[in-house]
């Protein structure tokens, strides 16, 4: 057997040890994954799930995770083909571990399965109540509920646990491949050089890795996913189609959210236009502003901008570049200022074909600049983007995030949804601590309880000390154990919800609601 067909092996093998089920369309095992991820009620849920603002009720057509994960799955593929067709790039790629169009696409569609209701905000609450609340050390993230639900949780694939994936599938997910505090050894938070997410928040030290793509629960899942890259790429290495997922998941990020905001009037021309021309017409003496004074004129056109190439100077300094941070800055400014946003979106026709030519064009200019790197730095990925194009995306994520994610009457809606969840996860605790009311549980949370309280008790009994949590104690005792069950129990419940959803099972439990039945507990 040659080197390649033992690794193509290792790379198929799924959890159960089985192939195919009766159930299975395709007799490719990569598309049996695509298959099981799309059937998946976790994935049906996420189009009601928010991207970056809710549209329930207000009649607008954005993007929710759903079409999001859709749009990855489409720019992932294109690359993986465009890399694979590339006899160069293509020898590189087999000595790292493998490109298929076919995982990259299943792994882009599952990437995004454990996004809580109302987006990122909801992954803060959750990972806040999860770690001050109810003491579990690795607390909540998003992406390793992501690898929990096609690992544990979903029932979809022939093991009685996860959708029982290949091994390919699986380390395409892991976008941070490491836990949040343990895993592997040393932790890649310990580097010099920290890869890019596994570093601690500034204003969260001891919390572990700021990014991760695993709970201390699927440990075992990660190491076996990660078998057949052993001695390929380091441990917390993205794989190549790990790498493919996350550039197309920043290209898709960067180009349809201002699709969206330019359709509903929130990116306004003259603000937009005004910050970057406002930059590239000051850029010497804005350079020249010592950071005190650049923050007390941050509202001032251009400041905010010169705060970004700041930023990246300090984080990104392996790419990096004033000249080409310039231009890219002209560029955003020529097609995505005086082009997309000089004429308000009126949903004629020849306004539904600008966003349409912004958006293709684009996507095909990112695609293109996609590279493969043999000695990547700690910050990148053998997958990266020309320094052009990269910078490119940094300033189109910055009109997204300054112009959008910043106004406080998005602010707002969110505190309101933050509040809402904290009463949720309350109510729920509250319910199952309720020896009157256990019998009448949902029956999907208590499912859940079991669960979660078999892996912690597996946990505690094999290597306790990977449950510590935020105050250092190891938890110790079957109270200990319970306690961590019904917390991760709640949290897997809510995180599993849509939008609508949460707010529907908050109005039942607080008294609002009139209705008797109500789909608050159905994933």
């Amino acid at each position: 057997m040659t080197e390649e067909t033992t690794l193509e092996k290792l790379r198929e093998i799924r959890r159960s040890g089985a192939g195919r089920s009766p159930s299975d369309l395709s007799a490719h095992p990569y598309r049996v994954d695509r298959d099981r991820i799309t059937a998946s009620p976790f994935f049906a849920r996420l189009g009601g799930v928010t991207q970056v603002v809710s549209p329930t009720g207000s009649g607008l057509l954005l993007h929710n995770r759903l079409t999001h994960s859709l749009k990855v799955a489409q720019i992932a593929r294109g690359i993986a083909e465009r890399l694979t067709a590339d006899p160069a790039a293509q020898r590189l790629v087999a000595k790292l571990g493998g490109l298929s169009a076919d995982v990259v696409e299943a792994a882009s569609l599952a990437h995004d399965l454990g996004h809580p209701p109302f987006g990122h905000l909801g992954e803060q609450v959750l990972d806040r109540l999860a770690r001050n609340r109810f003491g579990l050390a690795d607390g909540f993230e998003g992406n390793a509920q992501s690898f929990r639900i096609v690992t544990t949780i979903d029932t979809g694939g022939t093991a009685t646990a996860g959708l029982d994936l290949t091994a390919a599938v699986r380390a395409a997910v892991l976008k941070y491949p490491w836990t949040r505090l343990s895993h592997p050894h040393p932790h890649p938070r310990t580097m010099a050089v920290p890869p890019r997410g596994s570093a601690e928040p500034d204003d969260s030290p001891g919390t572990g890795s700021a990014k991760f793509s695993a709970y201390v629960t699927e440990l075992d899942d990660l190491d076996q996913s990660r078998a057949a890259f052993l001695g390929r790429i380091p441990e917390w290495q993205q794989t190549v189609e790990a790498a493919v997922m996350d550039t197309a998941d920043d290209i898709a990020y960067a180009i349809h959210d201002l699709d969206d905001f330019h359709r509903v009037g929130v990116l306004q021309h003259a603000t937009v236009w005004a910050e970057l021309h406002g930059w590239l017409s000051r850029a010497a003496e804005l350079r020249n502003l010592s950071e005190d004074e650049l923050a007390d004129r941050a509202r001032q056109p251009g400041h905010a901008l010169e705060g970004l190439r700041r930023r990246l100077h300090w984080k990104d300094s392996w790419i990096v570049d004033d000249e080409a941070f310039a231009e890219a800055v002209d560029r955003v400014e020529r097609e995505v200022v005086d082009r997309l946003l000089a004429v308000p979106f009126d949903g004629s026709v020849e306004a539904e074909q600008a966003v349409a030519s912004f958006s293709a064009s684009w996507t095909s200019r990112l695609v293109a600049g996609v590279e493969v790197l043999a000695e990547p730095t700690n910050r990148s990925a053998n997958i990266v983007l020309a320094p052009r194009q990269w910078h490119e995306v940094q300033v189109l994520k910055f009109v997204h995030r300054h112009f959008v994610l910043l106004r406080p009457d998005l602010a707002l809606h969110q505190r309101g949804q933050a509040r809402l969840l904290t009463a949720l996860v309350e109510a729920l605790e509250q319910w199952l601590t309720d020896r009157m009311e256990a019998a009448r549980l949902p029956r999907r949370l208590h499912d859940l309880v079991e669960l979660a309280h078999e892996e912690y008790r597996s946990l505690a009994a094999r290597d306790a000390s990977l449950l510590t949590g935020p105050t250092g104690e190891i938890p110790s005792g079957p109270d200990a154990v319970a306690s961590l069950a019904r917390g991760r129990a709640v949290v897997d419940f809510v995180a599993s919800l849509s939008d609508r959803q949460a707010v529907a099972l908050l109005d039942a439990l607080s008294g609002r609601s009139g209705q008797t039945w109500t789909d608050a507990f159905v994933l």
